[in-house]
Order: C-alpha cells, then sequence, then structure tokens
C-alpha cells in the first residue's frame, strides 16, 4: 500500500500531470466563453448539447466530456500510461526500484494503478470544471434528459459524476495497452506516441462499414455509450458491454505487459 500511495503522490506532484490536467479543464472554459460571447448557437450545429448551454451552465460539462473522448482523453491518458515503465528505465530509476524488496509483479501493478488513477482524475476534471465555468457565465436549472425526462441540478451533477466513472472504465483498457508498450522501450516519447496512435486507429476502424464485424472488439467501439446515462431511467446495457470489453484488453495487454516485465534484462 505505502508503495501504491507514494506512486499516486509522485504522479501527481508531477508538473507535466498538472499541465495535462490544466489542459483539460481549459476545454470546458474555452466553449463556454466561446458561447458566451458570441451569438445563439443554431439548433443542430455543433458538438451535442452545445446550443443548450445557454439555457443551461451545466451542459458546459457534458459538452466538453463529448468533445474531450475522441482525442483530449485518450492523448493524456497515452501519455501518463506510456510513461510508467519507459519513464523509469529512461531515468534509470528501474534498477533501483527492483533492487528494492517490491518485486516486477508488484511494481508492475502499482504503475497501472497509478495510470487508472490519472484515467479517473482525467474525467473528473473536465466534468468539475465544465460545471464551475457553466454556473459561473450561464444560469442553472433543471437539465432534460435524452429521455425527454427532467432532473434537478444535483441529480445532473450525479449523472456527471457517473459519466465520469464510464469514462474512467473506457479508458482501462488504453491504459493496460499503454503499460505494455511501455516495457518494450526505454524511450517513453515512443511509447507515448504509439499509445495515441492506436486510439485514433481504433476509432477511424470503428467508423468503416467495412468492418462492422470487428466494431465489438475495438476498445473505442463503446467510449461515446455514456449517453444512456442520461437517460431516465439509467441504461446500464452500455456500460456493462464497456466494462466487459475494457476488462478483456486489461487481461490481455496485462498479460503481455507481465511476460515482457518479468523477463526484461534491467538490472545490467
Amino acid at each position: 500500500m505505502s508503495l501504491l500511495l507514494s506512486e499516486i503522490a509522485v504522479l501527481f506532484r508531477r508538473r507535466r500531470t498538472w499541465a495535462l490536467l490544466l489542459a483539460l479543464a481549459a476545454i470546458p472554459v474555452l466553449i463556454a466563453v466561446a458561447v458566451r460571447v458570441s451569438s445563439a448557437v443554431p439548433p443542430g450545429r455543433g458538438p451535442a448539447f452545445l446550443d443548450r448551454i445557454t439555457q443551461n451552465g451545466l451542459f458546459v460539462a457534458f459538452t466538453a466530456m463529448l468533445v474531450s473522448v475522441p482525442l483530449f482523453l485518450p492523448l493524456t491518458v497515452g501519455v501518463v500510461a506510456g510513461d510508467t515503465i519507459a519513464g523509469e528505465a529512461n531515468l534509470g530509476t528501474l534498477r533501483y526500484l527492483l533492487v528494492a524488496p517490491a518485486g516486477r509483479v508488484r511494481l508492475l501493478l502499482v504503475k497501472y494503478a497509478g495510470a487508472l488513477a490519472f484515467c479517473l482524475a482525467a474525467p473528473l476534471t473536465v466534468a468539475l470544471a465544465g460545471a464551475a465555468i457553466g454556473a459561473a457565465l450561464f444560469p442553472v436549472g433543471p437539465v432534460t434528459l435524452l429521455s425527454g425526462d427532467v432532473i434537478e441540478p444535483p441529480e445532473a451533477v450525479l449523472r456527471l459524476l457517473l459519466i465520469s466513472a464510464y469514462l474512467a472504465v473506457s479508458l482501462a483498457g488504453l491504459s493496460a495497452i499503454g503499460l505494455f508498450l511501455s516495457t518494450l522501450t526505454v524511450v517513453p516519447v515512443g511509447a507515448m506516441a504509439a499509445t495515441v496512435v492506436l486510439s485514433v486507429v481504433s476509432q477511424v476502424l470503428d467508423q468503416l462499414p467495412q468492418l462492422e464485424w470487428l466494431h465489438p472488439w475495438l476498445f473505442s467501439h463503446y467510449w461515446l455509450g455514456f449517453g444512456d446515462l442520461l437517460r431516465q431511467p439509467v441504461l446500464w446495457d452500455s456500460f456493462a458491454s464497456n466494462a466487459l470489453l475494457q476488462a478483456g484488453y486489461v487481461a490481455v495487454f496485462g498479460a503481455l505487459a507481465y511476460g515482457r516485465f518479468v523477463t526484461k534484462d534491467v538490472l545490467s
């Protein structure tokens, strides 16, 4: 437990981590300011919920989370996951961590747990920053869900937190891929770039109708399925399918990372 707490503390004390979170927080701020200083947004134009922001500031958070999913969240998670092992190897600290009574398996699990902590912090940052700037610039009131039902602001905030959890689960598979790639190299930038590129490739493949048979197996397939959480009652099918798919990726790439890391010569 002490090793895990130390890893999380080190991760969130890094300037790079704070820079990534600040960049994510800037997304809802930019959206809110752009809507505030512009004329009314025509219905159906731009990202979903964009035309509702002026009526209810909480929609800033919903819009920002939708905008962040395809690129910004995978980008930041790819940076953190790609740095897990390769960063330590590049700095020359990996051998000292393994000389200590941590063990390779334990260290691998701790590194992945740290990446998962960032997977939760990233969408939470977007959600909370969006809700805060939305409340500051626009009126806040009851939220109309996709099902047509109306909920009060406190319940809407709970839905935001639920969507954050959904996105954290969505990024778990990508983190496992990044962890594996990080065990293959001592150059963290290479692992980061490869992780981000794979997230883009997965999303591109998911848009090709010729590969419809492959879509349910792509780790990004359910990333935008959190719309089911904005219905009354909540539909949990996408959440369950997403969690099962991500668990499969975690199992496969976790095993690959384990196989690579336990046989890797890092002490010479």
